[in-house]
Order: structure tokens, then C-alpha cells, then sequence
């Protein structure tokens, strides 16, 4: 399948990545990070960092709407930086059009870490920083999917299927790393990326723009 930013969009500065809460953007995006030449960040630390409050206590305190806004000054500033990077985002940034749009912009690479709820509630429990996954991991996360799933599909330039990848070894997260990496490394400005080799074929579905936004719940 074709890779898909378009031709006239230029190199990308940043990695974006998306995906239900539990896919491994974090874990990911520490591992990728190194490989494409850049440094890593993920947004929900970012935020409480400047904020000096977590996601947990955005929602308890101010509620969603409050968050979503601060979530999006947080990942425009990161976008916006000069320095190369790889975000991780957080599960719900695409709820927002202008996050949409600011991702959809060529400058950045944007990466769906895509798997089933199912398997999502099976390595994700309740835990502090995941206001929303309360009650019935699977329920909650089958309903955030049929709600999210179009628009990560929208922005997507790249879609990797975690389940192939699956494990809690650090063997598993790195062959996933590699993945990512073996997939963006072409889309990067130059100046950044990685000279390490690329690994062997990964099981990855890429998509472009117009197939991606095709697809959805």
C-alpha cells in the first residue's frame, strides 16, 4: 500500500502519534525518538508540567472542554517548535478540529498506532493519568473508538497495527520502534534523520490521506 503524504507537501519536521490510550505512544515515541534524529515529548507531560496540574485534575477540576483547550495550546506549541521532534499525543487530541487541522499540516509526520478495543482493554486498566477509562475498560474504550476512530483515520499519514507487535518485553516495543521508524524515515527533513540501518519487514499498514479518510468506525 502506498505511503501518502503528497508529493508537493516537502519534508516533515515532527512525528505525531495518535491512537487510543494504551496503544504505546509513549513507550513508543521514547524508542523512535533516537532512531529519526529527534528528541521525544509527550504532550499530557508537557502540559501538566506547565500547568502543574495532571490530566486527571484538568477533568475532576475544569472539566473536559477546559482540558481539550489547553491540550491544543500545548501541541501547537510543540508543533510550532523549531526543534525536530516526536510527540506523543494524547487519546483524545484529535476531538479537536484545530488540532486536526495543525496535524494535517506537511510539516508533520502523524503516526496512528491502531488496535482493536478489545485488545486495547486487555493492557489497559484504570490508572491515574486515564480520566476517561473508568468503569469497563472495554466498553469505554469500544465507545472512544467508534467515536475517534474517523478522525484518526482522517489525519493519519501512516497506520501501524499494534496487535502483530504484541508483548510487554522490551524486545516487542523496540520491533515496533523500528516499524514506526522504517516508515517515516523517508518523509523526514533530511538534517534529522536517522543514518542507522532500517530493520527487515515489519507487519505495518500504511495509508495515505485519501485512503485513510476512507476508513473510520
Amino acid at each position: 500500500m502506498v505511503d501518502g503524504r503528497a508529493s508537493d507537501g516537502g519534508p516533515a519536521r515532527h512525528v505525531a502519534l495518535v491512537g487510543l490510550m494504551g496503544s504505546g505512544k509513549s513507550n513508543v515515541g521514547r524508542r523512535l525518538a533516537p532512531k529519526v534524529g529527534r528528541v521525544f515529548r509527550d504532550a499530557d507531560d508537557v502540559l501538566a508540567e506547565r500547568t502543574g496540574r495532571s490530566v486527571r485534575a484538568w477533568f475532576e477540576e475544569d472539566g473536559e472542554a477546559a482540558f481539550r483547550a489547553a491540550e491544543a495550546d500545548v501541541l501547537r506549541a510543540l508543533l510550532d517548535a523549531a526543534q525536530p521532534s516526536v510527540v506523543a499525543c494524547g487519546g483524545g487530541v484529535v476531538v479537536t478540529g484545530a488540532n486536526r487541522e495543525r496535524l494535517a499540516q506537511p510539516d508533520v509526520v502523524v503516526v496512528w498506532l491502531r488496535a482493536d478495543p478489545a485488545f486495547l482493554a486487555s493492557r489497559a486498566g484504570p490508572k491515574p493519568h486515564r480520566p476517561l477509562l473508568t468503569g469497563d475498560p472495554r466498553t469505554t474504550l469500544a465507545r472512544l473508538h467508534a467515536e475517534r476512530a474517523a478522525w484518526y483515520a482522517e489525519v493519519a499519514d501512516v497506520v501501524v497495527d499494534v496487535a502483530p507487535f504484541h508483548g510487554a518485553d522490551e524486545e516487542s516495543r523496540v520491533n515496533l520502534a523500528d516499524a514506526v521508524a522504517e516508515r517515516v524515515r523517508g518523509r523526514l527533513s533530511p538534517s534529522a534523520r536517522s543514518p542507522g540501518a532500517s530493520p527487515g519487514p515489519s507487519p505495518v499498514r500504511a495509508a495515505d490521506r485519501s485512503v485513510a479518510s476512507g476508513g473510520g468506525t
